[in-house]
């Protein structure tokens, strides 16, 4: 994975429906760490998820990231203006 060049600017991202500020030298699942919901996704049974590994193998922190559905939020730098959607969202 290879580092976002926005490194330790902040930037703006769009995060289900909201603008929040976030380090460009962040993953996605940093930023939604940083946040107050622990939540990327829900679960076919209805339980909310987040990411277990950080890298990508247990596809628990799957996130659209500008309407890109099923990205892993570990492996994502956040950029500027991106528009996150978790399945938590509702």
């Amino acid at each position: 994975m290879e580092q976002n060049k926005q490194s330790n600017k902040t930037i703006q991202i769009y995060l289900n429906g909201q603008w929040v500020a976030a380090n460009g030298a962040m993953t996605v699942a940093a930023l939604i760490l940083s946040q107050t919901t622990y939540n990327t996704r829900t679960s076919v049974t209805g339980m909310q998820r987040f990411a277990v590994c950080g890298m990508g193998a247990c596809q628990e922190c799957r996130v659209s990231v500008n309407g890109r559905p099923h990205q892993l939020a570990c492996q994502v730098w956040c950029e500027t203006g991106m528009v996150i959607e978790t399945g938590g969202a509702k």
